[in-house]
């Protein structure tokens, strides 16, 4: 062969190899377009600067009332949804964690963990009605209205069990004990109450009629479940896993369906039945997490949004499909003590916000 014929060869080959390489980066490029131009569009829309002292854990959007219920440490804050600004304030929840809403019985319960008691009031007025409730276990911490039942459940994280209350007169009607560490709760409003047990990363359903659990779920691989929600017309649960996964769970088999990454420092996830779309808001990684229902049976990532450090709880308002996270700003980290091995860093005064996400 000629060396002429040899140097064709060559270049012709060299030519191929850019062409095949071309349009590999080329497929990769439209393919990343194609994934931008399919995402949601979320990214924070407004930032409500609103002050105030104390901690925070759950939060609730009553869409129909335009109000957002923030725990903060020894009250709940009660903001107007589309504007931040205060209309009122409920006062006296020593460790407050959750607050729980009952539209049709016009009454609004929160979890004071620090005193074991629950709070019940007006969701008018926010004024309270009768006298706190002793919930007999220890540390209520989620706390959970259902609507078939008519009874409100807190799920106490210190005496590894759950209390069942009657929404119409606040008597309590009985514990439930449970297998470990009780997180987050969903009812699928039909006579089943599903519950996370972080310790045990299992999944427990509860009979809220009898007061029993019926059975219990492994969640492997998800670790460490935390947030919790529910999927009611195709029977999905949405489980906020410490591993930086959602575990998709089949709410009448128990089977993990999908196992999307989401980010790190997960706490809340919550579900909007129009847009078919799951969240999970990851505090350490600052992102919240948007995976897409494609079908009952798949699920993907649709986008990570933005949001803020230390953004680790959620409330969705399902008028508007916005999901709102709260957090603050935080000093150095104090050097640990005996007395305090693991401190956590000091909340710097006024910077608590709650950031709104959408389109």
């Amino acid at each position: 062969m000629s060396k002429i014929i040899m140097n064709k060869i060559i270049r012709r080959k060299i030519m191929t190899t850019k062409l095949t390489l071309f349009l590999a980066v080329l497929g990769v490029a439209l393919a990343a377009m194609a994934l931008a131009a399919a995402a949601p569009g979320y990214h924070v829309v407004q930032t409500y600067k609103v002050g105030g002292e104390g901690g925070w854990d759950y939060l609730t959007a009553d869409a129909a009332s335009r109000r957002l219920y923030v725990s903060r440490g020894t009250h709940v804050m009660v903001l107007d949804l589309d504007s931040g600004k205060s209309v009122g304030d409920i006062p006296d929840t020593p460790g407050v964690h959750g607050i729980a809403l009952a539209p049709e019985l016009g009454k609004g319960f929160t979890s004071n963990g620090r005193e074991n008691t629950v709070t019940i009031f007006d969701l008018k007025s926010l004024a309270p009605v009768g006298e706190k409730v002793k919930v007999g276990g220890e540390n209520p911490d989620a706390i959970l209205y259902d609507p078939a039942t008519k009874r409100v459940f807190t799920f106490n994280g210190r005496s590894h069990d759950a209390t069942a209350i009657d929404a119409g007169n606040g008597k309590v009607l009985g514990r439930i004990p449970l297998d470990g560490k009780p997180e987050f709760a969903a009812s699928d409003a039909k006579g089943t109450i599903f519950v996370n047990i972080e310790d045990k990363s299992e999944l427990t359903v509860i009979d809220p009629q009898k007061l029993e659990v019926k059975k219990s779920w492994p969640l492997a691989p998800c670790t460490e479940p935390s947030g919790l929600s529910i999927d009611r017309k195709h029977r999905r649960l949405f489980v906020g896993c410490d591993n930086k996964m959602m575990a998709v769970v089949d709410a009448d088999s128990g089977r993990v369906l999908a196992t999307p990454a989401i980010g790190e420092g997960v706490d809340a996830t919550s579900f909007d039945d129009e847009t078919g779309l799951a969240f999970a808001s990851c505090g350490q990684d600052a992102v919240l997490t948007v995976v897409k229902e494609e079908s009952p049976d798949k699920f993907s990532v649709a986008e990570n949004v933005p949001t803020k450090k230390g953004a680790r709880t959620m409330a969705l308002d399902t008028k508007t499909h916005n999901a709102l996270v709260v957090t603050a700003d935080f000093g150095p980290r104090p050097e640990p003590t005996a007395d305090n091995p693991h401190p956590r860093p000091p909340m710097l005064p006024d910077s608590f916000v709650v950031l709104v996400v959408g389109k």
